[in-house]
């Protein structure tokens, strides 16, 4: 019962810093992570320019 518990309570504290690096790159989410670069701007691959202030090099 102890290991089952410590094995949620580590699951739960580590969901939101997974959730916290997904917010911080270009094309996360439903955008589908990069596909390619396109001069400085990051394109997404499902087509889209991204929106970020970060430069592509």
């Amino acid at each position: 019962m102890r290991t089952w518990s410590a094995f949620f309570i580590s699951i739960f504290m580590l969901v939101p810093v997974m959730q916290a690096n997904a917010k911080n790159t270009p094309c996360s989410g439903k955008m589908g992570g990069i596909s390619h670069c396109q001069g400085a701007k990051f394109v997404c691959k499902n087509g889209k320019i991204s929106q970020s202030k970060k430069s592509c090099s």
